[in-house]
């Protein structure tokens, strides 16, 4: 169950990112908006509650997982995180990246070998 929640974790994380990337590309300096739309913006916010909600699953995690090894699991974000940018805001994505989120993936089969 703790690989569950771990999971819902790591996808809460990086919803709350692509919430917060979509909310800042709206944001239109050029019409003189600032920082502080961005309290008005429901990206904010949505990301904001979607990362308060992985906090209390990450503490229900800590109680579950040694942290030696849910910790490094939820690396796993920064692999889910670079390919959303690509399919959602088609960012291009150079070789050395795509190497670092494999030794990434190696890291996690390595660390979840029993």
């Amino acid at each position: 169950m703790a690989y569950v929640v771990l999971a819902f974790n790591i996808l809460l994380l990086v919803g709350g990112q692509l919430l917060w990337k979509t909310g800042m590309n709206k944001l239109d300096t050029a019409k003189g908006e600032s920082v502080v739309t961005l309290l008005w913006s429901p990206h904010i916010w949505g990301g904001l509650v979607l990362y308060g909600v992985a906090t209390v699953m990450w503490l229900y995690v800590l109680k579950k997982l040694p942290l030696s090894l849910a910790y490094p699991l939820q690396s796993l974000a920064y692999v889910l995180g670079m390919v959303a940018a690509v399919y959602l805001f088609h960012e291009t994505v150079p070789l050395q990246r795509w190497i670092g989120a494999g030794i990434i993936l190696i890291g996690v089969i390595v660390l979840a070998w029993k």
